[in-house]
């Protein structure tokens, strides 16, 4: 007979058992078909802009729904604090199909522009509306783990996006890498459906938290920054030599400008605590971002690699974040969260650094490579942990607007960061000195992030 007087231990929850199961399958079935599509739009715009006989709108295909996303961000956000997550996540998947309907049924690019920038409306949505499902389903032990699976869910599809979107394009048409994902879209949103009907739609305090139409405003006002931001590389003013150089840097003074009401206060002057965290999270996705989408051009003009190889080298990078997410998942509190973002920030520096002194010195193109082993590894250590401390360091009137705070500074972070580093490429002479401007810009940006990790835990009174 056991002995009544000994404590009953029950088992940790995971995320991967009831009544959690269908829920983590769902929303990480979500992360995964917005992360495929994004990478599979990249692999295929090539051939549909020669089609549609669209080169013109070639770089608003991907700056527009970057910048629709943070409208999204913000009404998803303003929305989930007034009225729960169900709504905006239905909202936020509605437009998400729509968007992929008409750009999967395009017969000209400026349609298929405007099928991307609905696009981007829901999906910047729909990722704030799962970052508030998640603080309001999961208890926060689990808050680690979800965060890792959904950083595993973004990182897997860069394994196989590209190669299958290739695949779909040729045998069957492009138009099939929109549609396709409609039919898988549908039965996710499915999964978390009987999760969304029992959630609290807060109707006796949804007045509480008003409509914000001035942070609408803002939002809308650093998407067109973001969009004149990527389209002032190719202007040319004639007797004003400057002209590219001044109108980016109004752009990034007005981006900045209109960001200021949508994240928390302090945020851009690095005040400890919560407004770190966001920071953080936009100086690391600058960072690397900035320094990620030219490693394979560098392979491909310095060191004559084939396009299919030279994206192949990112490989070890997305293994590695997905590999970290799950390692500091699993550590939970053992690892501080001080030091999991400060670490992950050196490592992106330490790679980006790297990537520089190849170019620069002309090393081996294995050292570059091997270091973005460490910037993804980097990545998937803070990025996990920068997303719980952003809920923990909330509460249930602010959820949504810290999550889309956060979200916005991710998007417009690396936003910013292509932006200018093309507009740095563009400036030099020479293909070494191009990017070697561009490592040294991405190296300016990642320590920064190294600088404002220690702030994202404050001070003791």
């Amino acid at each position: 007979m056991p002995d009544s007087t000994v404590p009953t231990t029950h088992p940790a929850p995971r995320i991967l058992q009831r009544p959690y199961l269908w829920v983590t399958i769902g929303t990480c079935a979500l992360v995964f078909l917005a992360a495929f599509e994004s990478l599979a739009v990249t692999t295929i715009m090539p051939l549909v802009s020669r089609e549609l006989n669209g080169a013109g709108l070639y770089a608003l295909a991907f700056a527009g729904p970057l910048a629709t996303g943070v409208i999204g961000m913000v009404a998803a956000g303003n929305w989930s604090d007034r009225r729960g997550p169900r709504a905006p996540l239905y909202a936020s998947v509605g437009l998400f199909v729509v968007g992929l309907l008409i750009a999967g049924t395009s017969a000209s690019m400026p349609m298929l522009v405007a099928g991307r920038l609905v696009q981007g409306l829901g999906g910047g949505a729909l990722t704030v509306a799962l970052y508030v499902l998640v603080a309001r389903i999961y208890p926060g032990v689990l808050h680690p783990k979800i965060f890792a699976a959904f950083s595993a869910a973004w990182v897997i599809p860069s394994l196989v996006g590209p190669f299958a979107a290739g695949i779909v394009a040729q045998v069957f048409s492009w138009h099939w890498v929109f549609l396709g994902v409609v039919g898988l879209v549908i039965p996710a949103l499915l999964m978390i459906a009987p999760v969304l009907r029992g959630m609290d739609q807060r109707p006796m305090d949804a007045a509480t938290v008003p409509w914000a139409a001035g942070r609408l405003a803002w939002a809308a006002l650093a998407a067109i920054a973001v969009l004149a931001l990527n389209l002032s590389a190719g202007v040319r003013v004639p007797g004003v030599p400057a002209a590219t150089a001044l109108l980016a840097i109004a752009a990034v003074v007005l981006a900045l400008l209109a960001v200021r009401p949508l994240v928390p206060r302090g945020t851009l002057t690095a005040r400890r605590g919560l407004p770190s965290v966001i920071l953080a999270r936009g100086l690391a996705s600058a960072g690397f971002f900035g320094a990620e989408v030219y490693l394979p051009y560098l392979l491909i003009e310095q060191y004559a690699f084939s396009p299919t190889f030279a994206g192949l080298t990112l490989t070890g990078g997305a293994l590695a974040w997905a590999g970290a997410s799950a390692v500091q998942g699993r550590l939970g509190t053992r690892l501080s969260h001080r030091r999991a973002v400060l670490t992950g920030a050196l490592m992106v520096l330490g790679a980006v650094l790297l990537a520089l002194a190849t170019t620069s010195l002309h090393w081996p193109a294995a050292v570059a490579i091997a270091g973005w082993i460490f910037a993804g590894g980097g990545m998937g250590l803070l990025y996990p942990r920068l997303s719980v401390m952003t809920l923990a360091l909330s509460t249930k009137d602010n959820e949504g607007f810290n999550s889309s705070a956060m979200s916005i500074s991710d998007s417009l972070g690396g936003a910013l960061a292509l932006a200018t580093t093309g507009i740095v490429f563009a400036a030099f002479t020479t293909t070494t000195g191009s990017f070697a401007g561009v490592f040294a810009l991405a190296a300016v940006l990642a320590t920064a992030a190294a600088f404002v990790a220690p702030r994202v835990i404050a001070k003791a009174s």
